[in-house]
């Protein structure tokens, strides 16, 4: 068991260290621009170019693994995740950053999704969903609390100390992961190479992956621009902004780890439930802008909902995989944050062009239309796992 606790906190780890790295951008984006003389607007591209990159990389990194130890390539990847940290620290230059930011994107989804094989692989079949739950809640974590840090690092200190920091850490999680990771995992052997995109021919997988874009597209046309909301129509001052923030990021914590009990209490077929709340909070917040402790229970309880699907659709792509398609192991594992990242894409884009057509008051609808895209899908894909055979769904 000791064992066992250790390998679990180096996979929650890793997601933190992922995490923080990926969100504290937003934090020092102002340092950055004053560094090299860049508009704030040019360098809040890097949030974009991360996420497109991360999304296009992962499939295409996966399906070069093959059957070699995800221990040894866990590391290799990770070596490179801490040398593109080291050039944003050391970077003479914007294009250098950019750059330097691509090649991090490159292996992150890859990173995570190694680690969830090896969560589903390590944990007792009754602790998988709350391991997975907690991998993930390793990016709420990086988000409520180590952006803040980061953050303060940043004002203090510069953000090539944030990253100084970053690059620390990492070093700490490679000696852990070599330490305590077996290094004989490996998936399956493919009979060629297009073997590995069997897996997207099976109707459970098409129409599953589509529910973490529709989820988070949902979320981030209405956070994306929560701040604004909460100093506009709201008018919270910057203290309270703060803290309410803060708050949410808590929530959202919560929902990643209730997401794990999620699934004990039937998974997918909870989530009809949650996407009816999510439409129904969604629809709700424009008319609820001018009575403050309204709007601020339907902020919240988006926040509550918004990673409820981790577990049960990680969980839901794994088993798939496992019995199916053994060769498309870490490539099952990796179809979350590849949609998930779409999804923030397509909700931050949508909710850019609802405010400069509509203002901040229609950002809570158009999330709400993703909201009942989400849960049409989530009900087709329950009675698809219902009605036909794993033979079926070749």
């Amino acid at each position: 068991m000791k064992t066992y606790r250790m390998q679990s906190l180096v996979l929650v780890l890793i997601a933190f260290a992922l995490g923080f790295s990926e969100f504290i951008i937003v934090g020092v984006l102002p340092d950055i621009a004053k560094t090299f003389n860049e508009p704030v607007t040019v360098v809040g591209l890097l949030v974009t170019i991360f996420a497109l990159v991360y999304a296009f990389s992962t499939p295409l990194i996966t399906m070069m693994i093959g059957t070699r130890s995800l221990l040894k390539v866990e590391t290799w990847l990770w070596l490179v995740f801490i040398l593109g940290n080291v050039m944003v620290m050391a970077a003479p230059n914007y294009p250098i950053l950019v750059a330097a930011r691509v090649i991090t994107a490159i292996v992150s989804g890859v990173i995570i999704s190694i680690a969830t094989t090896f969560a589903n692989s390590l944990a007792p079949l009754e602790k998988r969903a709350g391991l997975i739950a907690w991998i993930f809640s390793g990016f709420s974590i990086a988000s409520v609390f180590g952006v803040p840090v980061g953050t303060w690092i940043s004002m203090h200190f510069g953000w090539r100390t944030t990253f100084g920091v970053i690059v620390a850490v990492s070093l700490v999680i490679l000696f852990l992961m070599r330490g305590s990771l077996p290094i004989d995992l490996r998936q399956g052997k493919a009979q060629n190479f297009s073997d590995q995109f069997r897996i997207f021919g099976d109707r459970r997988i098409y129409v599953g992956m589509l529910l973490p874009m529709f989820n988070l597209a949902a979320t981030y046309t209405f956070y994306t621009y929560l701040r604004p909301m909460l100093a506009g129509p709201l008018h919270f001052g910057t203290g309270a902004i703060t803290m309410l923030l803060f708050i949410y990021g808590l929530m959202s914590l919560f929902s990643n780890q209730f997401s794990g009990r999620l699934v004990e209490l039937g998974g997918l077929h909870k989530m009809p439930l949650v996407y009816l709340l999510q439409f129904i909070g969604l629809a709700l917040l424009s008319i609820s802008l001018n009575i403050r402790g309204l709007a601020l229970i339907l902020i919240m309880l988006i926040g509550v909902l918004m990673y409820l699907l981790n577990s049960p659709i990680q969980l839901h792509f794994i088993d798939i995989a496992t019995h199916d398609y053994p060769a498309s192991l870490v490539m099952a594992s990796s179809i979350n944050s590849i949609f998930s990242n779409f999804g923030i894409a397509l909700g931050s884009a949508t909710g850019s062009l609802l405010v400069k057509t509509h203002g901040l008051i229609s950002v809570g609808p158009g999330g709400a239309v993703y909201a009942a895209v989400a849960g049409i899908l989530v009900i087709w894909l329950n009675r698809i796992n219902q009605k036909m055979s794993p033979v079926d769904l070749k």
